[in-house]
């Protein structure tokens, strides 16, 4: 007798939002196996496969007992002290226990815990077949999937995400009775739309993947993906081109279509006047065609649609493709055209009129300030200051075309554009698009110089506002993006290398900030101004350290090593890094992890003495072996090490001091540091104090020492 089948459930929709389909498929399938398991029903979780179409969700499960295996319920009755009374015998509460689980009081047991004693009911429950509880396993998978904005459709009382039409639940050949929003379960599934109308017979739960593909209808969204590529992969090569398919296109696509194919299209020439990432944010966004290039990573006049039918006549569907494209063109070369009638500068006294936020002003007060900042971070860094104030005042200004206005994610590309157009210099046009960069995780920094430095202006100038006004981030909700705003600013300082005083340069963009933001009921400390600018410039600090952990965490870097140099809070991010990459170095020596406990050891010897000022230490006739031998050793190492701080070679100063390692263990193996005689002790303490100095010009290497 067969003990275990596979469990097929499918159910059937209207069309799926397909940015949401791969959410949903993957929620519903994890909720069924979750369900299985709950109600301990076996069934090879490992093996579950996620199946999904823009009209589907479903899960095939393997394995899958035909029966659920007999349970002992536990229940719990009243304590020993509450359930007999001063002379042993049973209370009411004990009885009424007893007769609620149907049996007599000496049918009861004890269950001994740490928190006292129990009476307790334990009954063997028979399982039940697996059939009689898909019911409940899918109610509960419905009810936890993602659905935001659930619809009703007809007269119902239920709602998912759209309306629904089928379901099939097979346990192996077996139909599993369950009704769910309004439907009853059965065998017959549904193909392609057009291409299978009429029902699909499914023979059993493992036929029914090959039983959709017979419809027309690739239910795996793997072998859609893949479908997907091959096509456009062949009508790229039709058109002589070469199509480039992003992974965000080929999701929404695969999650499009269910039998795709591919078609090679045209437009006019002309229309490769127009800068080539309107054209291709509108075919990616608008349309979800597939641009195509030539050999040299130009825009070319072919694209590609992906239909969901296998047409008959391709050149119908190539023609209603490129129709439907030609209008969204003429439209963003007209933008283009009128945009450039007068020069990029004439947008900026628009920008007055246009709120950035209500207690910090225009966005053209925004610029000003950020223009300001622009000036003093090239002055520092060594990088032209009138180019950057220059791209910083036209920063915005792309905001108040009309391509803008259309294609809200080309802001800065049309800034860099028009600029150029316009003959401003290429560093400063160049900056109007590297200002937003890094746009997303996994982005590169700013290229250029006046980039990096306007990049980094914009972002202090964000964080310093919108922090003072009290709208930082809370829990998941970061409406004004200041997280990625803060590790943009970071990466453009460290990748950057870009050597400047963060600390300084948060005071100074708070300094910039209207009066008005500071008004703003609670959302900054204190009631002087000056000490709301010093609280809110060290919580900016931390807040970016805060997003540096996950930076470094990504490269591999320790938790521990990054703590031991943000203890030190370094005002240059530049020099944390280069610290930091020290510790991670020195960590990998012999000697890390003695010397490690060893300033472990010394920094609660300091603070149990209550050693906390650096001291002069001096040779004495009585001292130990082991202590002047130390005290040599520092004195050494202190030639070298003076000018390799000097030179933030920090790398080469742990590695000299890492040289200590044997002189210190010797210490602490002979020398007794509190010694009765104060002179003594004292002398001792600033021997070590010097030493744990000499490692926290670097780092706090006693956090490397884990426990």
């Amino acid at each position: 007798m067969t003990t275990t089948a596979s469990l097929l459930v499918e159910l059937g929709t209207e069309e799926l939002p397909p940015r949401a389909l791969d959410d949903l498929a993957a929620a519903f399938a994890g909720a069924l196996v979750e369900g299985l398991a709950k109600r301990g029903v076996a069934a090879d979780a490992a093996g579950a496969r996620t199946y999904c179409s823009p009209r589907r969700l479903a899960a095939w499960i393997p394995a899958v007992a035909t029966t659920q295996p007999d349970q002992v319920v536990e229940r719990r009755g009243p304590a020993l002290a509450a359930g007999l009374d001063a002379t042993g015998q049973p209370t009411r509460a004990l009885v009424g226990f007893a007769q609620s689980c149907g049996v007599e009081v000496a049918a009861l047991e004890k269950l001994e815990t740490d928190k006292g004693a129990w009476f307790v009911h334990r009954a063997e429950k028979k399982g039940q077949p697996t059939a009689a509880l898909v019911q409940a396993v899918l109610e509960d998978a419905l009810k936890a999937l993602p659905i935001p904005k659930p619809m009703r459709w007809g007269g119902h009382d239920y709602s998912f995400v759209r309306p629904a039409h089928w379901l099939v639940v097979l346990h192996g050949s077996e139909v599993v009775d369950a009704a769910v929003l309004g439907l009853r379960s059965g065998r017959q599934s549904r193909g392609h739309r057009f291409h299978h109308p009429q029902p699909v017979h499914v023979a059993d739960a493992d036929a029914w993947l090959d039983a959709l593909r017979a419809a027309k209808v690739l239910a795996d969204p793997a072998e859609r993906r893949a479908r997907v590529r091959a096509e456009v992969a062949r009508a790229g090569r039709d058109t002589g081109g070469e199509p480039r398919l992003s992974d965000a296109l080929l999701e929404e696509i695969a999650n499009l279509t269910e039998w795709p194919v591919a078609i090679g299209c045209a437009f006019e020439r002309a229309f490769l006047e127009v800068p080539a990432e309107a054209l291709v944010t509108t075919m990616e966004a608008n349309q979800k065609f597939v641009p195509v290039f030539d050999g040299e990573a130009r825009l070319t006049e072919h694209f590609i649609g992906v239909a969901n039918i296998e047409s008959k006549d391709p050149a119908e569907i190539r023609k209603g493709y490129e129709r439907v494209i030609r209008p969204r063109f003429a439209d963003a070369k007209f933008f283009f055209d009128e945009d450039r009638k007068q020069p990029l500068a004439a947008y900026q006294g628009a920008l007055e009129a246009v709120t950035y936020q209500q207690q910090l002003g225009s966005v053209w007060s925004k610029v000003v300030r950020v223009a300001e900042l622009a000036r003093v971070i090239a002055n520092r860094t060594g990088v032209d200051a009138g180019l950057a104030t220059r791209a910083a005042a036209l920063s915005k200004c792309d905001l108040m075309t009309r391509m803008v206005g259309e294609f809200p994610e080309l802001q800065g590309v049309m800034g860099r554009y028009y600029a150029t157009a316009g003959g401003e210099n290429a560093a400063v046009a160049a900056a109007l698009d590297e200002v937003y960069a890094p746009r997303f995780a996994g982005d590169a920094i700013a290229a250029g110089q006046v980039g990096r430095v306007l990049a980094i202006a914009e972002r202090l100038d964000t964080l310093a506002g919108i922090f003072t006004v009290g709208l930082k981030p809370s829990g998941n909700k970061d409406p004004f993006a200041l997280r990625r705003a803060a590790l943009g600013l970071a990466r453009t300082l460290i990748e950057g290398e870009l050597e400047l005083d963060l600390k300084a340069q948060l005071a100074e963009a708070l300094a910039l900030l209207p009066e008005t933001a500071f008004a703003v009921k609670d959302a900054t400390p204190g009631s002087d101004a000056g000490i709301r600018r010093d609280v809110l410039a060290a919580e900016l600090y931390d807040f970016i350290l805060d997003r540096l952990r996950g930076y470094y965490a990504d490269q591999g870097i320790p938790g521990e090593a990054f703590e031991a140099v943000r203890v030190l809070a370094p005002a240059s991010l530049l020099d944390f890094d280069r610290r930091l990459r020290a510790v991670v170095a020195f960590a990998s020596l012999p000697e890390a992890e003695a010397l490690a406990a060893a300033n472990k050891r010394i920094g609660n010897i300091l603070k149990q003495a209550g050693f906390t000022t650096q001291a002069g230490y001096a040779a004495r006739a009585d001292d130990p072996p082991a202590q002047s031998a130390l005290r040599q050793a520092l004195d050494s190492a202190g030639q070298d090490y003076q000018s390799l701080l000097a030179s933030r070679d920090y790398v080469g100063v742990l590695r000299t001091l890492a040289t200590l390692r044997d002189v210190v263990d010797r210490f602490f193996a002979d020398v007794m540091v509190m010694a009765e005689d104060a002179d003594v002790r004292h002398n001792r303490l600033a021997l070590l104090s010097n030493l744990r100095v000499m490692f926290l010009r670097v780092a706090d290497i006693s956090l490397l020492q884990r426990g």
